[in-house]
């Protein structure tokens, strides 16, 4: 569920808030991990957020808030790639059981590429990676969701879903022919559909016309 760098700067955090009261500053952050750049900081926070594990306050410098202490991750085995839920980090009472779902094609984490079609195709996946609901899987395709752990080549591990709330990771449906993985947000009137890379610009589109919601990111599957 968390990488090495994750884990780490979240025990730093811990730490640093409990004795100061505050949350430390991106420079020194930057140095107790051995990290080169502040953005490395900046994307371990947005992952430890998206988790869980901490919220920043809003309109507050230096205001970190600890939700869930690194030491409820009793038997965590931390991997140095990734940032999403990835095969085997996270060991439970369903390591070992398998679900096989369909394989559908392929994502773009870019600019959309093509639909989200049927397929015979299947692929076994973790249990640990699922829920209750139905699945499936997309190859995903460009480098729009870096910043949250997902590359290109990965197996994006998809809940099955019409609808979603601000912030999730989803698979949207544009003009009924072309398919992206992006995050949610909803505004008046809008759908945007914004990446997790800079260098990417958010897509905005008409509510209720060119945008449906296919599924919700669970988790991400990669190979080394």
């Amino acid at each position: 569920m968390l990488t090495k760098k994750q884990l780490e700067l979240l025990k730093f955090l811990e730490k640093k808030i409990s004795s100061t009261g505050v949350s430390p500053s991106f420079e020194e952050m930057k140095f107790a991990l051995g990290l080169r750049s502040k953005s490395g900081i900046h994307r371990l926070i947005c992952a430890l957020e998206e988790r869980g594990f901490l919220r920043k306050l809003a309109h507050r410098a230096r205001s970190i808030e600890i939700l869930r202490s690194p030491s409820s991750l009793i038997g965590f085995k931390p991997k140095e790639k990734g940032s999403l839920p990835t095969e085997n980090q996270f060991p439970d009472l369903r390591s070992n059981e398998i679900r096989s779902i369909p394989m559908i094609g392929q994502i773009a984490a870019g600019s959309p590429i093509e639909a989200v079609k049927e397929s015979s195709e299947m692929i076994s996946v973790p249990e640990t990676l699922l829920g209750l609901g139905n699945y499936f899987a997309l190859n995903v395709v460009g480098d729009s969701m870096t910043e949250v752990g997902i590359n290109e080549g990965d197996i994006a591990i998809v809940e099955q879903k019409d609808d979603a709330k601000n912030g999730d990771l989803v698979v949207a449906l544009i003009n009924e022919t072309e398919a992206t993985l992006k995050r949610l947000k909803k505004v008046k009137g809008k759908i945007i559909l914004e990446p997790e890379n800079r260098n990417y610009s958010p897509q905005v589109y008409e509510k209720g016309t060119q945008v449906r919601i296919q599924g919700i990111l669970s988790g991400i599957m990669r190979k080394y």
